[in-house]
């Protein structure tokens, strides 16, 4: 059987708690790209991405790091 992707916060490559690391993972995407629309998104928001963030950082469960699977 296939193996599905997890939404969750890795361990390593993170800057500060891994939330977009985490979606960038998930969707595929480069994680750079990912981090420059958040902080461009935030700023046009007027600063609510960092409460969105802080909400994420609590609700995504860190990666679980197992036997056979890459750190």
């Amino acid at each position: 059987m296939g193996e599905y992707k997890r939404l969750a916060r890795p361990v390593r490559g993170r800057m500060l708690a891994g939330v977009c690391a985490g979606f960038a993972d998930f969707l595929g995407w480069d994680v750079t790209l990912l981090r420059v629309a958040y902080v461009l998104l935030t700023f046009l928001t007027v600063f609510s991405g960092v409460f969105v963030y802080l909400l994420l950082w609590i609700l995504m469960p860190v990666a679980v790091q197992g036997p056979g699977r890459n750190p």
